[in-house]
């Protein structure tokens, strides 16, 4: 909105608000539909699941998100319980629109191993201490836009929001601690480009 203003348009929260609901579902998918293209061609080798505590209305609901290796939210999936049934249901979503990983890193849930023995893939599923470092960290960015959005009220609005902000948040997330500036600003560059792309 500041930049905005800068340029003389003056415009409300609401403003933003109803371009995020008729538009950012739609760039999230662009974002999501070149991204499983471009995957497509590359062997998954691991996968993290985790579940973590969303407060929906004062109510207490799941949301499951698996993530690859280097850190990029794959689904994100909302349920109200934390059972065999949710994670067989997060997890095939997960399987058909990304394909097959040669390991699962997941903690101690048993709904995860009973997930995956009615699936006949239990032999890809890894259970260590410290090994889903990976998931747990990934869930922070959400976190801090939770608390500024001051928690949600539905199930449906939670179910947007993750997977809209999850497709973004991979989009733009160059992880600047771990390359050269030049990398980065050439990364940068064409994630813009590419967003450009995407809003014309």
């Amino acid at each position: 909105m500041h930049l905005l203003f800068e340029r003389g348009i003056d415009i409300c929260h609401e403003t933003v608000r109803m371009w995020w609901n008729r538009f950012g579902s739609m760039f999230a998918g662009e974002v999501r539909r070149k991204r499983v293209s471009h995957m497509r061609g590359f062997r998954h080798w691991r996968w993290h699941l985790d579940e973590m505590y969303v407060k929906l209305n004062g109510e207490m609901v799941y949301l499951w998100r698996a993530v690859d290796r280097e850190g990029e939210v794959l689904e994100s999936y909302v349920t109200r319980s934390r059972d065999k049934a949710a994670a067989l249901a997060f997890m095939k979503k997960a399987l058909k629109r990304h394909g097959s990983p040669n390991t699962i890193t997941t903690d101690g849930l048993r709904g995860y191993g009973a997930a995956m023995d009615e699936m006949g893939c239990r032999e890809w599923q890894e259970v260590a201490r410290w090994a889903n470092n990976r998931v747990e960290n990934s869930h922070l960015p959400f976190r801090r836009r939770e608390r500024a959005m001051l928690w949600f009220k539905q199930r449906k609005t939670l179910q947007k929001f993750a997977s809209v902000h999850a497709n973004i948040h991979n989009h733009f997330n160059l992880e600047r601690h771990l390359i050269d500036r030049e990398t980065y600003r050439t990364r940068r560059c064409a994630a813009l480009a590419e967003w450009q792309m995407l809003a014309t």
